[in-house]
C-alpha cells in the first residue's frame, strides 16, 4: 500500500494511505483518546472523545473514522479540542451514577480515566431528568447496571461479533438504553453466557456477578475442605491484574498466592484437560470405526455449547459428550479424591479459576453432579482472583514461585495449551494419533492448527487414514463452520470451537485492557505465547503420559471411555429455544 505525507502537531510523518486519523496519530507517537471506538468491532465515532482539528476541514472530525489523505494537517491539542472533549464527558456525567469508589470497575475505568485527564469531577454541570434502570442480574454470570452506561455501544458491538445479538439500544432520544428485545431480562433471551459485553465495556455498567464472598465464606468454614483449581490460561494472565507484562506465565506466584489465600488444596485444571483429551480421543476413535456421528465437536468452551444449544439444537448430537476440564476436575474431585482421602463429597467445596463467564451457568448446568453434589460449586473468573488476592493484602509481584499439590497438580504440556484457540485440537491429536497407530509419536506438533486466525483447516495422516480438522474461535467463525456442516459442504472428522475468540486467553472473565490496547496490541498471541512456552518445556507433552491420568485409569475408572468413566466424566445437552 502506497504511504502519504501529513502533519500531526506540525510535525511531519508518512502513513499508510487510507488508515484514520487515529492510527496515523499513533506512528507519529500521539495517543488520542477514544471510548466507543473498538477496532474492527464497534468503529461509528459516535461518542466523539476522540475529535480533532484538520486544516481546511469544517468543524472538528472524529479521528476513529476519518482517512488521511496526502497532505493532511492534524492538530490534536489545541484548545478547542480540548474544550469540546472536556464538554463531551460532562454531558455523559450528567446521567451517570458517579458511586465511583463502590464501582467494580474504579481503577480501571475509561470513562474515570478520562475524567481525570481532562479535569472533569463529579459535579452536576448540567442539571435535569436523570433516567433510573433497575439492575439485570437474572442471569448466573454477570449484572447489567444501565445507571451506569455511557451509550458507547461496544457491547452491542461484541455480541453482534458473536452472532448473539440480544442486546441492544432501545426507545430513541433522550430514553435510549441498552437493553434486551421487549426489555426482558437477559436469562430470558438467547444469551450464550460468553462475557465478551463484560471485557468490552469501558464502565461498570456490566460486569460479571461477584461470587468471592462465597469463596471467602467456605474457606473459612471448619467444616468444609476447599479445593480450587486453575484452568489452563490463569497462568497468562493473571498477573496482568498486578502490573505485570502482557503474556507472563505467574504460575509459580498463583499458586503461592491461593494458598496464602487458605484453601485446602491448591491443584490445577491441566488434569481435566487431560482427561478430556483421553476421553475425547477415545470418543472421537469410537465414531470412526463404528460409523458415529462426524464430525465430533468439542465440548470444552460452555459459551459455545450453549450457542450449540440454542442456534444449531438439530446439531447436538455431533457434540462430544465430555464434560469441559472444569467439569470433570470437579467431578474427580468429589469422586476418587473424596474415596481415596475419606472425605464426604458433601464437605468438599470445589473452587473453579477460569477465564470464562459461562463456567458460572456451566457450574450451574443440569447432569453435572457426578458425586450426588454439584461437580463445582462457584466459579470465579481471574479477574475476582486477582480481587481476592487485592482484598488479602497479598503483594503477589513479590510472591516465592510454589508448586501445585499432589496428586493433582501434574500435568502435561498438552493440557497446558488448552487455554489456546487450536490447543484442544493438538492435544487431542497427539493423543489420538498414538492410540490409532500403536506407537508413541516424537512429533507432538501440529503447528497447522495454532495461530489466532478465526477458522483453520488441515489434513493428517493417522494410521492410514486423511483425518479432516476444523479450529474455529469466535461465534461468528462457528456459525460459517456449522453452517457448513449443516449444508454438508465441508468434509471433517473433528472441530474444535472455542467461544471467545482467539480461545480462553481472550475470555470473557479475563483482566481488563483499555481499548487502546486491544486496537493496537495483539493480546491473545501474547498470552498464547506464555502457553506454548510452557507446553515446550514440560517433559510430559501428550495427555496420555500423565502420571496422575494413568493411575486414575488404573486405581478407579478401569480403561478409557468405561462406563464408570461415562458416569462420571460424561454428561448430556438440551435443546434451547432461539427466542425465549
Amino acid at each position: 500500500m502506497a504511504n502519504v505525507n501529513v502533519k500531526v502537531n506540525n510535525h511531519e510523518v508518512s502513513v499508510p494511505a487510507g488508515i484514520t486519523v487515529l492510527e496515523a496519530a499513533r506512528y507519529a507517537g500521539i495517543e488520542i483518546p477514544t471510548l466507543c471506538y473498538l477496532k474492527e468491532i464497534n468503529e461509528i465515532g459516535a461518542c466523539r472523545i476522540c475529535v480533532v482539528e484538520v486544516k481546511g476541514a469544517r468543524g472538528l472530525v472524529t479521528a476513529c473514522v476519518y482517512p488521511v489523505s496526502e497532505g493532511m494537517e492534524i492538530f490534536t491539542n489545541t484548545e478547542k479540542v480540548r474544550k469540546s472533549r472536556k464538554l463531551t464527558l460532562e454531558l455523559i456525567l450528567s446521567t451517570h451514577d458517579k458511586r465511583c469508589l463502590s464501582c467494580i470497575r474504579s481503577g480501571n475505568c475509561e470513562l474515570q480515566h478520562l475524567c481525570k485527564e481532562f479535569g472533569v469531577d463529579d459535579e452536576d454541570y448540567f442539571e435535569g431528568e436523570n433516567p433510573q434502570y433497575d439492575f439485570d442480574d437474572s442471569t448466573a454470570h454477570m449484572v447489567r447496571d444501565n445507571n451506569k452506561c455511557i451509550l458507547c455501544r461496544r457491547c452491542v458491538a461484541a455480541c453482534e461479533a458473536q452472532m448473539v445479538s440480544v442486546i441492544g439500544p432501545n426507545a430513541r432520544g433522550f430514553d435510549t438504553h441498552i437493553s434486551s428485545a421487549f426489555d426482558k431480562d437477559l436469562a430470558h433471551v438467547s444469551c450464550i453466557s460468553c462475557g465478551q459485553c463484560i471485557v468490552n465495556c469501558p464502565t461498570g455498567a456490566i460486569v460479571e456477578k461477584d461470587d468471592t464472598h462465597a469463596v471467602f465464606a467456605a474457606i473459612n468454614d471448619p467444616e468444609k475442605f476447599v479445593i480450587v483449581q486453575t484452568a489452563p490460561s490463569i497462568r497468562a494472565t493473571l498477573g496482568e491484574s498486578f502490573g505485570m507484562h502482557i503474556g507472563t506465565n505467574v504460575e509459580g506466584k498463583m499458586v503461592a498466592a491461593l494458598r496464602r489465600l487458605g484453601f485446602d488444596r491448591v491443584f490445577d485444571t491441566d488434569i481435566g484437560a487431560d482427561m478430556t483429551i483421553v476421553e475425547e480421543a477415545t470418543e472421537f476413535i469410537d465414531r470412526v470405526k463404528n460409523n458415529g456421528v462426524l464430525p465430533l465437536i468439542t465440548s470444552c468452551s460452555p459459551g459455545w455449547v450453549k450457542y450449540c444449544e440454542h442456534y444449531y439444537p438439530d446439531q447436538i448430537p455431533h457434540l462430544s459428550s465430555c464434560k469441559s476440564p472444569q467439569q470433570m476436575f470437579g467431578a474427580i474431585s468429589k469422586t476418587w479424591f473424596a474415596k481415596k482421602y475419606g472425605i464426604d463429597p458433601a464437605n468438599i467445596v470445589v473452587v473453579g479459576i477460569m477465564p470464562c463467564t459461562a463456567k458460572k451457568f456451566e457450574s450451574q448446568r443440569d447432569d453435572q453432579n457426578a458425586s450426588g453434589y454439584p461437580d463445582v460449586d462457584i466459579a470465579l473468573t481471574t479477574r475476582e482472583l486477582a480481587r481476592m488476592i487485592d482484598t488479602a493484602g497479598i503483594f503477589f509481584p513479590k510472591l516465592p514461585d510454589e508448586e501445585f499439590d499432589n496428586p493433582l497438580g501434574e500435568s502435561t504440556g498438552a493440557a497446558v495449551i488448552f487455554g489456546a484457540t487450536g490447543g484442544v485440537m493438538e492435544a487431542a491429536l497427539r493423543t489420538a494419533a498414538d492410540l490409532l497407530t500403536g506407537e508413541d509419536l516424537e512429533d507432538v506438533d501440529y503447528k497447522e492448527v495454532r495461530g489466532t486466525q478465526g477458522i483453520k483447516e488441515a489434513t493428517y495422516n493417522i494410521g492410514g487414514m486423511d483425518v479432516n480438522v476444523c479450529v474455529a474461535s469466535g461465534l461468528s467463525n462457528a456459525h460459517e463452520v456449522m453452517e457448513r456442516v449443516k449444508n454438508g459442504t465441508a468434509d471433517y472428522h473433528f472441530i474444535e470451537i472455542m467461544g471467545c475468540p482467539g480461545g480462553c486467553v481472550n475470555g470473557g472473565g479475563q483482566p481488563i485492557q483499555h481499548a487502546v490496547v486491544h486496537n493496537f496490541i495483539d493480546l491473545t498471541s501474547r498470552r498464547a505465547a506464555a502457553l506454548y512456552s510452557a507446553d515446550k518445556d514440560l517433559p510430559k507433552r501428550k495427555s496420555h503420559e500423565s502420571e496422575v491420568v494413568k493411575n486414575l485409569y488404573q486405581d478407579f475408572f478401569g480403561s478409557y471411555g468405561s462406563e464408570k468413566a461415562h458416569k462420571i466424566l460424561h454428561t448430556s445437552y438440551v435443546k434451547r429455544p432461539k427466542y425465549k
